[in-house]
């Protein structure tokens, strides 16, 4: 039994695999937590400063700390300051010996870094970790199944559609629509980051796959699900380089908390991305390795939230 710091606890991910590891009993888990009103007051809660190293170390070393599973946003200073930092004060701990960086998405090459600045400090807290001493992995999971069975799917994740619109029966989809994307819930990734501490060795990347199908194949597999037909259109390259997608019904009610133009810049960046196999597409090996653990299909999702819907 090891303690383990879930850093960003209360955000979508973070609560995820909270939730994942109290249904077991062979590690404690803690919450990292720098605001006090955002979680319940516990004592698996340790309230911390982010910017100040030592009385990070203090945390990690008097909770005897042995592995931490950052779920920082990717939003403001928090892969830059609040992760950077923590890793090293897993660094100098006498106690921390492994660590999980805020990833749980899609292959990022460095190529990336000019549209989406803010992996600058993804891949800066990758290289703090390789000279680390360390053991350390990044869960790499495609995209997040949850996205397409909301609102009816558990699921901590805010509402994030794009391409395929199964409530309104509309698609619009990236080039041709035949390169093959991961899918996987966002619940069978804590099961398998879980199951995942309890290996003696860690890879530098531990993939996770729930289901691989092209953008074309969902659309019929839903049709005949939902037996109707899709209303598609495609969106090719040229017009999701100017950060412009064809609108979707189910994307309006995200403009509450995106502004519109900001929202149809990161999807149409994040759909041109899933163009590319190599980027999307992933293999599971930890499936191969954790056999019991039984993911949720895109055709499963479409049979328990849509098919009477």
């Amino acid at each position: 039994m090891v303690n383990v710091a879930i850093a960003g606890g209360s955000g979508a991910v973070g609560q995820t695999i909270l939730e994942i590891m109290e249904e077991q009993k062979v590690h404690q888990p803690f919450i990292l937590s720098r605001e006090l009103n955002k979680v319940e007051a516990t004592n698996s809660v340790l309230y911390v400063d982010y910017r100040d190293i030592p009385a990070l170390i203090r945390v990690l070393e008097d909770n005897d700390i042995h592995t931490v599973i950052s779920c920082v946003g990717y939003h403001g200073d928090s892969l830059k300051v609040a992760q950077l930092n923590l890793i090293q004060a897993a660094t100098a701990s006498s106690v921390t010996k492994c660590f999980v960086p805020s990833t749980f998405a899609i292959a990022y090459p460095r190529s990336f870094i000019d549209e989406l600045p803010t992996l600058i400090d993804y891949f800066a807290a990758i290289e703090e970790l390789k000279k680390s001493g360390l053991q350390w992995t990044v869960f790499l999971n495609g995209c997040f199944l949850d996205y397409w069975a909301q609102p009816h799917i558990k699921s901590y994740l805010k509402p994030a559609p794009f391409a395929i619109d199964i409530a309104n029966r509309q698609a619009a989809l990236p080039g041709n629509g035949n390169s093959l994307i991961t899918f996987t819930y966002s619940f069978d990734v804590a099961r398998f980051v879980v199951a995942a501490l309890d290996l003696s060795e860690w890879p530098e990347e531990s993939r996770i796959a729930g289901d691989a199908l092209t953008w074309n194949e969902v659309v019929r597999l839903a049709e005949e699900t939902l037996d109707c037909k899709f209303s598609v259109v495609y969106d090719d390259v040229e017009t999701l380089s100017t950060g412009r997608i064809t609108e979707l019904p189910c994307q309006k009610p995200c403009y509450e908390r995106f502004p519109k133009l900001q929202f149809q810049w990161f999807m149409s960046m994040f759909s041109r991305w899933t163009m590319d196999e190599k980027i999307c597409h992933i293999p599971g090996e930890l499936n191969v390795q954790f056999p019991k653990i039984k993911c949720m299909t895109v055709k499963d999702m479409l049979d328990t939230f849509w098919k009477e819907k």
